[in-house]
């Protein structure tokens, strides 16, 4: 059934070109590789929150692959970044995480997704005041991102990174 699924995934792919992932917007270069990263990344969340964390880990290394060699196809996609910035701190590199978040900023400073996983950054790293600065801009979005970091900045909510 998988294979069927992913088999009809690609078809969908190579013939449409214009996918529509939930809260992710049309996937930016048309690639595989980014269609492939986000499912990854989607199993991955479902892998963590029934506490099997080496699967997740493993689905992490392989979107951030795929999302890398997607950024190197297209350059510079908002979305790509964002996806970038949360399998690499997902895999505990924050550093570079928060370099991928910071680029994807530069192009659009008010992506609710990348604002709220920088937020959730800032607070593992423990630099509460920028987390709080992510929230601002988040504020007035009606979203949930908004409402998510501010719960774990709050503590009502337990961060899972």
């Amino acid at each position: 059934m998988k294979k069927f699924i992913y088999t009809l995934l690609i078809i969908t792919a190579l013939t449409n070109n214009s996918f529509s992932a939930g809260s992710a917007s049309d996937y930016p270069d048309g690639s595989l590789s980014y269609t492939k990263a986000y499912n990854l990344i989607k199993a991955a969340k479902k892998y963590e929150k029934k506490g099997k964390t080496e699967k997740a880990q493993k689905n992490y290394a392989k979107a951030q692959k795929l999302l890398l060699k997607s950024n190197k196809k297209k350059p510079l996609q908002v979305d790509t970044l964002n996806y970038l910035g949360f399998t690499t701190r997902k895999l505990g590199d924050y550093k570079k995480g928060e370099e991928f978040y910071l680029q994807g900023l530069k192009i659009e400073p008010n992506h609710n997704g990348i604002n709220e996983y920088l937020g959730e950054l800032y607070i593992v790293t423990n630099r509460l005041d920028l987390a709080k600065e992510r929230l601002e801009i988040l504020k007035s979005c009606n979203c949930e991102e908004y409402t998510q970091l501010r719960e774990i900045i709050n503590g009502t909510k337990k961060s899972k990174y």
